[in-house]
Formats: structure tokens, C-alpha cells, sequence
């Protein structure tokens, strides 16, 4: 049996980014995360990003999805994180506060769900059947404070500004690409803005994406990519292949600079900056929101 035991002395990180052909079934997408698994634990990984909704894929009928089965699919990833000992941070369905919300779980080496993001910005296909959460992510992987957005998030910069400026200095970044072709092609190369991201904020970033043809015509531009804090990119899988890509984070050099000294000046918005700061260290200082399902008859209907 794989095991993944964390490193003491090291004074980084070692992450890995799946990216994934989505199968037509909750079972086949878990034989895929395990099969990534196995590889990033043989690469000694601390941590595995999978793609949004890695286990359901995205763009099927999300009103066919029954609660009981998403329950046990993420009972399923959590044994898988506690049997492999290494953190996951899982994209999925989940059902908070009675709603489905487009969610992005995280489970520690024990296989227990210490985070679940709930995509705030949402598409108009999430608006289908999705509603938006209400969080910025905030949440420590072996220690180490990192934030997360989702896919169409990447375009709303306060989502990670704000998670920087409270002390985050890794972001995972789970995406389902799903385009026409012609802008799938535009996308490829890493020409997609994400380097920039990570140089504004001096951190980390992580992107994870499904790759190839997708559901309904759309194509996914692939391109799973490791950023450095100076917006070199690190690591970048094709547009064409699953893969797992992983790198060592020096974490002496994800500073947060830039957002610690944006929260300073101009001096007129220093408090304001303050206030949010500290809305958003206690909205994370809560426990982990339960994403146990509730059964149907007590679920708010789907938009």
C-alpha cells in the first residue's frame, strides 16, 4: 500500500495538479482520482488539486444528481485521502445550507473535510441549477494558509486579493473548461492571465483543468499549469492529455507583498481594508460547513 507521510523539515510545499478527461460516471470519475492519486503519492505530493465538479463532470444534468450518491462519492475521496495519507481538494456538488452549491472540498491526511469553498460567482449554465455561496476560501494545507477560487472566478480579483491580504499564500485554482472550440484554441499556451494573478499577489498558484472535447460540443483548453509568486509558470501540462504536473513551492517566496502593501495605502482605504480583512478571517474561523446531503424532500428546489 502507497502511503504519503508529510515531510517535517521541508520548509515548502509539494503540490500536484490533475488534469482530467471526465468519465460518464461518478465510479469511473473516482477510479480516475485514485489512479492520479497513486501517481502523485509515488512523487512524494503533499497535495493533489483535481479539476470543478472532478466528480461528476461538468455540463451533464446536474438535476439528475441524487444526494445519497454524492454523499457516498465524497465519503469515498475522503478514505481515499486518509488510505493514501496526502491532503485532496476535490471539486464536486456538494448541498450547503440546504441548496447545491458548485463546491470545492478539502480533506486532510486523515480524510476528514477541514474546508468546503462554495463558488461565489457563478455562469449562467451554473445559475441552472447552482446557488452562490457566500465565503471567501480560507484554509491551511499541512500548516501552510491558501485560498481557492473556481473556474469563471479567476475574473474576480477581491476573491483572491482579500484571502491574500488575510494571510493566504497558495491558491488553488479547480476549473471545467467549457468553450467552443475556437476560444478553447485562444486559451491554449497559457495565455489565459492566470501568470498574472500570482505576480499582483506574490503567491503561489495552482490551476487544475479537464481537457479535450467535453459534453454538449464544448472544448476544454487543458493547460494545468504551477505559477510561481514572479508569474514564471513552473509547470504546464498540454492541451490534448490527461496529466499530473507537480512542483516544489518555495514558500519563502510567496510573500503576499504586493496585497500587504496595497491594505496600507492609499491611507483613506487602510481601515476599510482592515474591516474586510477581518470579516474574512472570521468567516474561516468557523467550523467546516457539513456537505453531508439532506434528503430531497428537505432540499430547497434547484434556480
Amino acid at each position: 500500500m502507497l502511503k504519503n507521510k508529510a515531510s517535517v523539515s521541508a520548509p515548502g510545499l509539494r503540490v500536484a495538479a490533475v488534469q482530467m478527461k471526465f468519465a460518464c460516471s461518478i465510479a469511473g470519475n473516482l477510479v480516475k482520482i485514485e489512479r492520479a492519486i497513486c501517481h502523485a503519492v509515488r512523487r512524494r505530493a503533499d497535495v493533489v488539486l483535481f479539476p470543478e465538479c472532478a466528480l461528476t463532470g461538468y455540463g451533464g444534468d446536474f438535476g439528475a444528481l441524487i444526494p445519497r450518491e454524492m454523499t457516498e462519492a465524497l465519503g469515498a475521496v475522503g478514505q481515499l485521502a486518509a488510505r493514501y495519507q496526502i491532503n485532496l481538494l476535490v471539486g464536486s456538488p456538494v448541498i450547503l445550507k440546504r441548496k447545491w452549491r458548485n463546491g470545492l472540498v478539502v480533506f486532510d491526511r486523515s480524510g476528514r473535510i477541514v474546508h468546503c469553498y462554495a463558488k461565489c460567482q457563478l455562469t449562467e449554465a451554473d445559475r441552472r441549477f447552482f446557488s452562490p455561496g457566500n465565503s471567501i476560501a480560507l484554509f491551511k494545507i499541512d500548516g501552510v494558509l491558501a485560498t481557492a477560487i473556481i473556474c469563471h472566478e479567476r475574473r474576480y480579483p477581491e476573491l483572491v486579493r482579500l484571502a491574500v491580504m488575510a494571510g493566504a499564500r497558495v491558491l488553488f485554482h479547480p476549473n471545467a473548461g467549457m468553450d467552443s472550440l475556437l476560444v478553447s484554441r485562444r486559451k491554449r499556451g497559457g495565455r489565459d492571465g492566470i501568470a498574472i494573478r500570482a505576480f499582483e499577489n506574490e503567491i503561489y498558484y495552482v490551476f487544475a483543468n479537464s481537457v479535450g472535447p467535453q459534453l454538449g460540443g464544448k472544448w476544454s483548453a487543458g493547460d494545468s499549469k504551477i505559477v510561481a509568486p514572479d508569474g514564471r509558470v513552473v509547470r504546464l501540462a498540454n492541451n490534448r492529455d490527461e496529466a499530473v504536473i507537480i512542483a516544489d513551492l518555495d514558500l519563502g517566496r510567496a510573500t503576499g507583498k504586493y496585497a500587504d502593501e496595497s491594505r496600507e495605502h492609499p491611507r483613506f482605504l487602510s481601515r476599510y481594508w482592515r474591516c474586510m480583512v477581518r470579516a474574512v478571517r472570521r468567516q474561516a474561523s468557523l467550523p467546516p460547513p457539513s456537505v453531508k446531503c439532506c434528503s430531497p424532500k428537505q432540499m430547497d428546489k434547484p434556480h
